[in-house]
């Protein structure tokens, strides 16, 4: 009675495990993080002033936005803006509202492509703007990205996550009384070139490969 075994010689397993390992550093990505971005509690106020907005560096990971908005001491409204860059490789894929988040029932957050906001401070609409919302207590702890790309009373819309380029944000509270802390969470994650890409669909194919041949043709007992 004849035994024939079914093994994965030495180079198709080598060839195996350097596309999974592939894809998997593909999944990993650059090393994440989470940081702090910019705290008005220890750095100048964010501008007041959407033509010339606050410059942030923000990573790969958790980018807090820390501050406040409002009205000052004199009843002058407190408008935040603030300009970020995403490289080639890089998406702003959420906007987490987070605890310490205080609004006075009129909140608003908006983003525009480019590093201006050159809406005006009481525009007729939001015509120019990618996207915007008003937030509140009740969306702390969750993302309001998508929220903001649906197509709003002149805002363009767009789709999902935002990809490399630059950005500008204004954040204001509207209504009336004294200033309200706010804390945002910017996540940005890495995108893989297409050549990575095909890199992590050859990885997970041989892994699927190599489970379906280990799962059906270990051995065959012909009949006597």
């Amino acid at each position: 009675m004849t035994r024939i075994v079914y093994l994965f010689d030495p180079l198709r397993k080598a060839l195996l495990v350097t596309a999974a390992a592939a894809a998997i550093a593909t999944f990993s990505g650059s090393p994440a993080f989470a940081a702090i971005a910019y705290d008005e509690s220890g750095s100048p106020d964010l501008s007041n002033t959407g033509l010339a907005p606050t410059p942030i560096s923000m990573g790969i990971g958790s980018n807090t936005i820390l501050g406040s908005s409002g009205h000052d001491v004199t009843g002058a409204i407190d408008r935040d803006y603030f300009t970020f860059t995403l490289g080639a490789n890089e998406a702003l894929t959420a906007i987490n509202v987070l605890p310490g988040t205080q609004t006075l029932g009129f909140s608003f957050i908006g983003i525009q492509a480019g590093n201006q906001v050159t809406l005006p401070v009481f525009p007729a609409d939001a015509t120019g703007l990618l996207g915007w919302y008003h937030y509140s207590g009740a969306d702390i702890g969750t993302d309001i990205l998508d929220n903001m790309s649906v197509a709003n009373n002149g805002s363009s819309g767009f789709a999902g996550s935002l990809g490399p380029g630059t950005y500008s944000v204004w954040v204001q509270e509207i209504s009336s009384g004294g200033a309200v802390p706010y804390a945002f969470d910017f996540v940005v994650a890495p995108v893989p070139e297409p050549t990575t890409w095909a890199m992590m669909l050859l990885g997970f194919g041989a892994i699927g490969f190599a489970a379906r041949r280990s799962r059906k043709g270990q051995f065959v007992r012909p009949s006597a």
